[in-house]
Parts: structure tokens; sequence; C-alpha cells
């Protein structure tokens, strides 16, 4: 079952070439494939081993579309995401973009979610309101509303974000990290503090990946 959910990660990156020919002359398409020793997201844990990931972006613009899978263990995530960015003379980035996350197997039900992002010189800030589907098999459970607001410092590889939750989830999360480049592959390691209805614990975990282009 583990290889054959790899063989399925390796293979959206394969197809990148096929979609790459599609392409409008003028966009970039990009690949990127990775493994981390545990795999988190905005402060809770989704995996308490490894986990392999494949995605692939296509930009044009100030636009962007993507895709991107992840190894959950039971099952995989599956990402997909679109959205418009802007950057202004004054160094004010923008950016609004709409995300769906869904899964396979029973991890659980699909997240669909507003993004908006702005960032100046090392912070950047994002928020994003989204709604779940509710718990997977339970049939009485309701959907549920949620928001998560990050606060992002970034700075010659060192970075550090604190996220907080609202809406029908509550929580907060602080992740320190630091990344650089080994061998043409993306290095890092990250330490993650999760509190109340997160995780509640502390986490180590460390990442290599690569992007290209194509």
């Amino acid at each position: 079952m583990k290889t054959l959910k790899i063989t399925v990660i390796a293979a959206a990156v394969l197809a990148a070439s096929s979609f790459s020919q599609v392409a409008l002359a003028e966009g970039s398409v990009s690949a990127n494939i990775g493994y981390v020793s545990q795999y988190h997201f905005r402060g809770i844990q989704q995996t308490g081993g490894g986990s392999a990931s494949a995605g692939l972006d296509y930009e044009n613009g100030g636009f962007y579309v993507g895709t991107w899978a992840a190894d959950v263990a039971d099952g995989l995530e599956i990402d997909l995401y679109g959205g418009y960015g802007i950057e202004l003379d004054s160094g004010l980035s923008l950016g609004l973009g709409v995300t769906t996350y869904q899964y396979t197997g029973d991890f659980d039900s699909a997240y669909n979610e507003v993004n908006l992002s702005a960032g100046y010189g090392l912070v950047s800030v994002g928020y994003s309101k989204g709604k779940w589907d509710g718990v997977v098999g339970d049939e009485a459970a309701t959907e549920g509303d949620y928001s998560i607001l990050t606060v992002s410092l970034e700075s010659n590889g060192f970075s550090g974000t604190f996220g907080t939750y609202g809406a029908d989830a509550e929580g907060e999360y602080f992740e320190v990290g630091y990344g650089t480049e080994i061998g043409g592959f993306d290095v890092g390691v990250g330490v993650i503090f999760s509190g109340s209805d997160l995780d509640d614990d502390e986490a180590m975990f460390f990442s290599l990946s690569k992007a290209f282009d194509l």
C-alpha cells in the first residue's frame, strides 16, 4: 500500500511533461517533489512518520493554478488551488486565492477555503476562511466553519510563523525553522509548538525537497 501511494505521487510529476505542452507560451510550468520526516500543516500533525509529496504549478503573469499531493498514511491528500497575486512598486505584495483539500481513504473529509495574503519586506500575513465537510463516516456530523490567521517572518533561511484559529476552531501554534540548499536540494529543519484544541504538543521535523522548471 505504501508503494502504491508513492507511485501515485510520482505519477503526478511524470504527467507534468504533458501538461507543459498545453500551457500558454508566455506562462511557466514548474514541479516539485519532497519528503518530510513528519507532515504538519498549520500546527496540526498529519502523519506520525514520513510523508512523500509532489506538486505541479502553472503561472502566467500574476495568475496561478496548481495541485499538490501528499501521503497521509490512510490515503492521499490532494490539494487544488488557484489565484492572483501582485507586487506594487512600493514592495507590498497582495494575493487572493482559493484552495480545496481533498482526501482519499478515510483520513479526513474535504476543506474548502478562500485565501488572502499580504507581504512587505521580511514580514507576510495570511488569512484563510473555510468550511469543513464534517467527520468521515458520521452521517450526523455537521459542517464546520473555520478561519486561520498567520504572521510570518523570514530572513537568511530562518523563518518563524505564528498562527491562530477562529470561528468553530480554536487554538494557536508557533513554528520556527531553517532551510538551505545543499547539492541542488532544499533541506530544512523545523520545530512546532501547538496548543489548545490542536495537537497540544511539540514536534521536530526534517524536510528534503526539489523544485524544477519544465
